[in-house]
Formats: C-alpha cells, sequence, structure tokens
C-alpha cells in the first residue's frame, strides 16, 4: 500500500474483523482452537505476517476496554497457552524417557519412578523436566550429552538458568526430530526448539546427492516460494551450503552480503549471520545443515558451536534415510549396493577397487575395506589379486596415507560424494620395507555405501618410446639398421620423411649414399663409409643430400658398427640429422661477421682520419706566442674513446692590430661530422677577427656561419681580445661557461654575459664585457669536458675547479697540467683550456 492509500487512522472495524475471523471456530476458548490456522502469525490489512505480541504492540495506543483491545489480550493469552502446551507435550516425552531409565536402573514399577523424579527435582530444587533431561544426559552418554556437560560446566558459573535451559532445549529438539516424520518436522522441531532461542530465524536442511548436488529436504523460517526456489542446486555451482559441505569445521558467516555467495533467503536477511555445518555420521556426510540469524553473527563461543554440531548430526540421521521425490528437473536417487558394484568393475578395461567403508567400535570411519578387485587388476607392487583382496586399504597400501593422500581422497569422496580424478598421480607400495613407486591416473567415485577405485598404471616402455619419438621428431632426427649379412635396412618414419620418400618404399642402403648426396660431397661419404664399413669404427659425415622432389637438404650422419665375438661385422646401425637450418644459419652469422668486420674496419680508418686531422688543427700544446708582458699557454686532451672524437677547439693568436684573440668553442656531437664543423668554426673566426670588430660582432657574424654555412650545426664558445698595452680584456660569450679569473690566491669566475649558442637562430646579439687586469693575474678559458660530471650539477663541479685553481704552481704550463690531472670528469670528452698570465 503506497503512503497516498494509507487511512489516516486505524479503522476500529477492519482489524477486528480479521482477528474475529482467527478465533472464531474456538470452542469454549480452549488452547488448541486457535493455533491451526495462525501458527503464531496473523495477517493484518497490509499483507504483511506479524505476531500477537507485535499486534498488541502496535495497538498499544487503543483501549483495552474497547471491542480491538479486549479480543487482543484474549488471543494473546491463548497464544501464551498454546506455546506453553507445546512445551508441556514435547517436556511430558522427555520425562516419560527418563522414568523408563529410572525403571531400569532402579527396577521399580512406573508410578514408583514417577515419585522418585518427583522427589529427586524437588530435594534438588530443580524442574523435573530439567531433572529429566540431567538423567537422559547420565544414561546416554552420547554426543548430545558430551554437548550439554561441556555447556553446564562452561556457563555454571556464570549463568546456571541459562545452562540448564540449554540442556533442555537439546533434548527437546532430540525429541522432536526422532518424533518427526520428515525432515520438513525435523526443519521445524530444530527451529523452534533449539535454534529460536540462539537469535536464528530460519533453517535450512540440505541432502547431499551421489553427484555433488544438494536438494532441500526440509526448512522453516523461510517462505515456501523461497523453498521451492531453491529446492535443487546443481553441482559445483558454489552455494553457503556448498562451502558448509566441504569445510569438516563448518562455515561461520558474519555478514552474508559480504561474501556473495548466493543461498536460500538471501534477499531476506542480506545483514544477517550464516552457519553451514556438515551433517554426517560414521565418516560419511549426508547434508549440510544451514541457519540464518537476522543480525550480522557474532563469534560464537565454543559451547554454542558444539551444540549447532550437535544439531547437525541429529539432522543427519534422518538425511541417512532421506530419498527425494522424483521430479522431472531431478533424476531418482539410485543406490547400487557392493554386489553391483562389483559387476561394474568388472567390466572394466582398467584395474579397479571397490572399497566399502571400516568402521570402529564408537561408529568413525577409520578405514576402507578392499571388498573386491576386479580382474584387470595390477599391483604396484606386483603382488597377486589374492593378497590385495579382502585387505584394509591402509594395511595393503600404508603409503597412500603419505604424501600420495589417496587415502584422504578416498575419505573425502566417500564424505561428500564428490568425484575426484587425477592425471600422473604417484603411487607408492611398502614391499619388504622397501617403497615401490608407480605413476597412474587415478578415478575415485562413490556409489551408494561404496567407493570404486580406478587407476591406470602408466606403461614406462609405452611412455619412453612416445618420448623418443618426439624428440626424433623436434630434433629432426632419423634412425636406422641395416644388416650387412642379411641386407636387411630398418627406417623410421622420421628417416623416410628426411629422405622425402615415401614409407612403403624400399630404405636405401649405405652403399648408395653417394647417389643420393651432391656430387662435391662425393669423397667425404666415401670416407665416411671406408671408416665405417671397413675400418670398423664408428663414424660421422656432414653432405647435401638431393632428394627426388628437388628439395637439397644438409644432413649430418652418425653410425656405428656391430661386431660378433669373432670382431665380424654383423650390422650397422645409426641416425641422420637435418642440419639444414643449422647450416643456414652459420652462412647468415659468417656473413654478418664478415660484414661487421668490414664495419669495423671503416670506422677505426675514420676515427683514424679524425684524429689526425684534429691533431693536425689543435696539436695537445702550442708553441707560446711571442707577446710582451704576456705569457699564453694551451692544453688539449682527446677523448679516451676514439669512437668519441669530438668537437672542442681552441685558438691563441696575435692580430694584425696587435690585439691577442682568445677563444674556446664546443661543437655539439662526436666524429667526423663535429670535427669538420669545428674546423670551419675555428678558420671563419680567425678571418673574421681581422677585420678588428669586438668579440661581440665576431660571435653574431660566426653565429650566422654556424646557421647557414655548417649545415645548421650547434656550438658554444667564448671569445675573447686582450689589449696588451692597456692591460685590459674584453670578452663575449655564446652559450659557454664563463672564463676564471686568477688574482692574489683566489679565483672567481667572471660575470655572465647573455648570448645565445652558435646556430640555435639565424641572428643574435651578443654582449660583451670588459675587465682590466693586473700584473700576476691568470685567466682561464675552458670547455666542459674539464668539468662536466653525470652525477653532479654543473654549479659543484665549477667550485672545484675554482678550489683546484686557486693553489697556483710556479708557472703557467704547470698550473694547466695541474687543472687536467686534478679533474672529475667523467664523460670521457675531449678537453681544451687556454690560459693567459699578465707578466
Amino acid at each position: 500500500m503506497s503512503m497516498s492509500e494509507q487511512p489516516s487512522e486505524p479503522q476500529a472495524d477492519e482489524p477486528q474483523r480479521d482477528l474475529a475471523g482467527l478465533v472464531s471456530a474456538t470452542p469454549s476458548g480452549t488452547a488448541e482452537a486457535a493455533q491451526p490456522e495462525s501458527d503464531e502469525q496473523w495477517v493484518v490489512p497490509d499483507g504483511q505476517l506479524t505476531s500477537p505480541e507485535a499486534l498488541l504492540s502496535e495497538l498499544g495506543g487503543v483501549s483495552t476496554a474497547s471491542p480491538v483491545g479486549r479480543l487482543a489480550a484474549t488471543v494473546e493469552r491463548l497464544s501464551r497457552e498454546v506455546r506453553a502446551a507445546q512445551a508441556e507435550a514435547e517436556g511430558r516425552a522427555l520425562i516419560e524417557l527418563a522414568k523408563g531409565v529410572l525403571v531400569e536402573r532402579l527396577k521399580c514399577g512406573p508410578a514408583q519412578a514417577a515419585r522418585q523424579l518427583s522427589e529427586l527435582a524437588e530435594q534438588a530444587q530443580v524442574s523435573p523436566l530439567e531433572l529429566a533431561v540431567d538423567v537422559i544426559n547420565q544414561a546416554a552418554r552420547d554426543r548430545m550429552s558430551e554437548v550439554t556437560d561441556a555447556f553446564l560446566a562452561a556457563t555454571k558459573a556464570a549463568d546456571e538458568a541459562e545452562a540448564e535451559s540449554a540442556a533442555v532445549r537439546l533434548r527437546a529438539a532430540e525429541s522432536g526430530v526422532l518424533a518427526a516424520d520428515d525432515t520438513q518436522a525435523v526443519a521445524d522441531a530444530l527451529l523452534e526448539q533449539a535454534l529460536r532461542p540462539l537469535g536464528a530465524v530460519a533453517v535450512a536442511i540440505w541432502a547431499a546427492g551421489p553427484d555433488g548436488s544438494l536438494t532441500l529436504a526440509g526448512s522453516a523460517g523461510f517462505s515456501p516460494a523461497e523453498a521451492t526456489r531453491w529446492r535443487y542446486v546443481p553441482p559445483e555451482v558454489v552455494t553457503v551450503a556448498r562451502r558448509g559441505l566441504v569445510e569438516r569445521e563448518g562455515h561461520w558467516i558474519t555478514a552474508l552480503k559480504e561474501t556473495g555467495l548466493p543461498t536460500i533467503g538471501l534477499h531476506h536477511h542480506p545483514d544477517g549471520g550464516r552457519a553451514a555445518l556438515p551433517a554426517g555420521t560414521g565418516g560419511r556426510v549426508h547434508g549440510v545443515l544451514e541457519i540464518a540469524w537476522p543480525e550480522p553473527l557474532e563469534p560464537q563461543r565454543p559451547q554454542i558451536v558444539r551444540q549447532v554440531e550437535a544439531l547437525a548430526e541429529l539432522c543427519a540421521h534422518t538425511l541417512e534415510m532421506y530419498t527425494p521425490l522424483p521430479t522431472g528437473a531431478q533424476e531418482p536417487r539410485v543406490v547400487p549396493d557392493a554386489a553391483e558394484l562389483m559387476d561394474l568393475a568388472d567390466g572394466l578395461h582398467d584395474p579397479a577397487l571397490v572399497l566399502v567403508p571400516h568402521l570402529d567400535a564408537d561408529g568413525h570411519l577409520v578405514d576402507f575395506r578392499i571388498q573386491h578387485v576386479n580382474d584387470r587388476f595390477l599391483d604396484p607392487a606386483g603382488r597377486p589379486r589374492a593378497v590385495v583382496n579382502g585387505a584394509l586399504l591402509l594395511e595393503a597400501y600404508p603409503m597412500a596415507a603419505g604424501d600420495s593422500e589417496l587415502f584422504q581422497r578416498v575419505e573425502r569422496v566417500y564424505a561428500t560424494g564428490e568425484p575426484f580424478r587425477a592425471r600422473r598421480m604417484s603411487l607408492t607400495a611398502l614391499v619388504d620395507q622397501v617403497p615401490l613407486s608407480a605413476i597412474a591416473d587415478i578415478s575415485i567415485s562413490r556409489h551408494g555405501t561404496s567407493v570404486l577405485l580406478i587407476w591406470r598404471i602408466e606403461d614406462e616402455t609405452a611412455r619412453l618410446a612416445s618420448l623418443l619419438q618426439n624428440a626424433q621428431r623436434l630434433g629432426r632426427i632419423g634412425g636406422f639398421e641395416e644388416n650387412v649379412l642379411t641386407g636387411e635396412i630398418t627406417w623410421n618414419g622420421q628417416l623416410f620423411d628426411l629422405y622425402g620418400r615415401p614409407q612403403s618404399s624400399t630404405p636405401v642402403p649405405l652403399e648408395e649414399l653417394p647417389a643420393h648426396a651432391h656430387p662435391d660431397d662425393g669423397v667425404s661419404i666415401r670416407r665416411f663409409l671406408r671408416t665405417l664399413l671397413h675400418h670398423r669404427r664408428p663414424a660421422s659425415a656432414a653432405f647435401r643430400l638431393q632428394r627426388p622432389d628437388g628439395v637439397t637438404r644438409h644432413i649430418r650422419i652418425v653410425a656405428e658398427p656391430v661386431l660378433d665375438t669373432d670382431d665380424r661385422l654383423l650390422l650397422v646401425r645409426g641416425a641422420c640429422q637435418d642440419i639444414s637450418a643449422q647450416h643456414w644459419t652459420e652462412v647468415a652469422l659468417a656473413a654478418t661477421r664478415d660484414q661487421l668486420a668490414h664495419t669495423e674496419q671503416q670506422a677505426t680508418e675514420r676515427n683514424r682520419l679524425t684524429l689526425q686531422l684534429q691533431h693536425a688543427i689543435m696539436p695537445p700544446t702550442q708553441a707560446p706566442l711571442q707577446v710582451a708582458g704576456l705569457q699564453v699557454a694551451v692544453r688539449y686532451r682527446p677523448a679516451e674513446t676514439e669512437q668519441l672524437v669530438g668537437g672542442d677547439w681552441y685558438d691563441a693568436v696575435v692580430l694584425p692590430s696587435g690585439m691577442v684573440l682568445l677563444c674556446v668553442g664546443d661543437v655539439a656531437g662526436h666524429g667526423i661530422e663535429a670535427a669538420t664543423s669545428m674546423v670551419v668554426l675555428r678558420n671563419a673566426l680567425r678571418g673574421l677577427a681581422v677585420t678588428g670588430a669586438g668579440p661581440g660582432q665576431l660571435l653574431s657574424w660566426l653565429n650566422i656561419v654556424a646557421h647557414h654555412l655548417t649545415g645548421a650545426v650547434t656550438a658554444t664558445a667564448v671569445c675573447g681580445l686582450y689589449d696588451p698595452q692597456r692591460r685590459t680584456l674584453r670578452w663575449a660569450r655564446a652559450g659557454h661557461l664563463p672564463p676564471v679569473l686568477v688574482r692574489d690566491a683566489e679565483a672567481a669566475p667572471l660575470p655572465l654575459g647573455s648570448g645565445l649558442l652558435l646556430g640555435a637562430v639565424p641572428e643574435a646579439a651578443y654582449e660583451e664585457k670588459e675587465m682590466q687586469l693586473a700584473a700576476g693575474d691568470t685567466l682561464l678559458m675552458y670547455t666542459d669536458g674539464l668539468i662536466e660530471r653525470r652525477d653532479r650539477p654543473v654549479e659543484e663541479s665549477l667550485t672545484h675547479l675554482l678550489t683546484t685553481a686557486r693553489a697556483a704552481p710556479t708557472t703557467l704550463d704547470q698550473q694547466l697540467d695541474r687543472l687536467l690531472t686534478y679533474s672529475k670528469s667523467d664523460t670521457d670528452d675531449d678537453t681544451c683550456i687556454v690560459g693567459i698570465r699578465v707578466g
């Protein structure tokens, strides 16, 4: 009903009609009349189910003097009486059972046993029902009594009343299960007697099929429509119940929606907890008990867990006799006995064993007896069938409980009904304390109360033959054997393929081998045959085989003679391998090696010419310039690797005007291109300098040369003009490191002037700087090969250079040598240094 359809206030006559209908057939207020139709759930006008308690709560505002209030109070009283009558009836069965125990123990009559039970209850200050449960537990000593005793011991100090009620609940639930006609009644009894006090709202009992399927045998707390939808779960579909089937300790879920597992009632209680426990006896799992809670489930105490496990064991006794009704969507349950399974095993072509469970005195599964072995049975240890037939599985094969886990596999299949299959599983048998192993394909399946174990032991000879055949195919190897006395020749299929001949054709004798080879290979083949047939020694040869289809293959043949006791030649056996791919690979590698050698020779010659050109233009040292009051020294250090021959250059020359041209530069890149570009720029700067232009103008012209006349190379440079008369230096830079001035044991870089690197743009202007030098000053110009490092910034490397330059030796040449010696550059680049010292 939508909000707009709801009345503004309850109409008194509507609930009165519904409630009146429920009690209209109640004779004189007896407790039994109201239950059959209501089952303590009423249908209210909005179509939902509710209980009398909930309805009274909703009608709390209604006066008890009104007809509705009086009727609701009457129905609530009748519901309490119905529940009390149900509890009394279930408790009466337990009291009668306790009387029977006392009759047997005390050897008295029923009346005396009743009086004895009443007197003992009065003395212990407990109810007769609680005392009856205690008597039954003491007499039964079963799983239920163990759980009850454990629960009593754990909770007695905390809440003795709760412990006693738990014992009553368990025995009441057991009584209800034993009195139930089917699994549906069992589900109702479990929910009402044992699980509702634990907070559960629904329960489902699943029966496990022989194929691993699950059938809903009974449920309580779920709607009939939901139970119909979940009446059958096919094999291998993972649900909550499936998890409980495969996990021996049960599967407990805090909140169902967090797992994503489908199950019955998922949409009704998505946030609630779930528990799924295997229901089994005697080592065999017959099904699963699934319990639903409306709220998230907190971790339960061990005593509660054992209670639920005991209830699952109660379900197992019912499921053991359960047979699902045949429907159109489900095959009828077929449980063949051991005799039928023996007939099935005898009809198999593989070794098979029929196993039946072997239980101890307490009904626990401890082993499997080998009930039957078929005619095809082959023991891994070679023992006859009579030795194995009738023995226990762990006695005949004690190693089955070892690493192979064969016994655990059989036990699991028997418990769950899910078949197991594995390929190439190791089987180990212990014979005279000696382990004998075999490889086999395993199949295990459950049929009724028996297990069929099939193994197919791998034939080692066939496996090795298959392995050899595959190896010959992959290696393109063909084998042959030729009897010299009879002339009989045997080839395998791979050799026929190598020769390009059908397998129905006649093999080629060794003596006719030259006729099938390239004529140029005749000498090597005849040498091979002479060594093999006449000298009777193993021999090998490589030749070109000319096949009938016109294809030429490169073959390597290896053979050995087989002699008799008198050293006479009996037969020859050997193999031929197609090495065509290897041959052509070697040919390609040889050609590649030749090409690489030629390329390396060309590169070496190219580098040699480059070095010669570079050294011719810029020798490592230069004759000193004859300038009054000025010392000039230069150093050039080539790259350590010939392939890194670079474009660093320097120049120090006296111009016709008397000015001294000082410059260093670095062309980007390495090799002959960088070296030739360096020559162009160096010579161009010399030619431009005779015009008398300043350093800034010279770099502007040199930028045009770099951009337009040298293939658009880029370079850095610093250019200076020193006036010996005035002791002044004018200089400009094009993206280069600044010169360093050493004065009075202090070293500092000159102020940076603006200027782009050469060749970057068609036209550029370069800022000039001028400074006055004094006697004793030293000026250093250098390229980046002196200071550059891959792992440090340029600023840090420049600081190291300044520190080294401060310790000025006696002469200028010594100072330049010291800078090269203590350089920390790691780029293997070439380096230029120009130094002047004012006299």
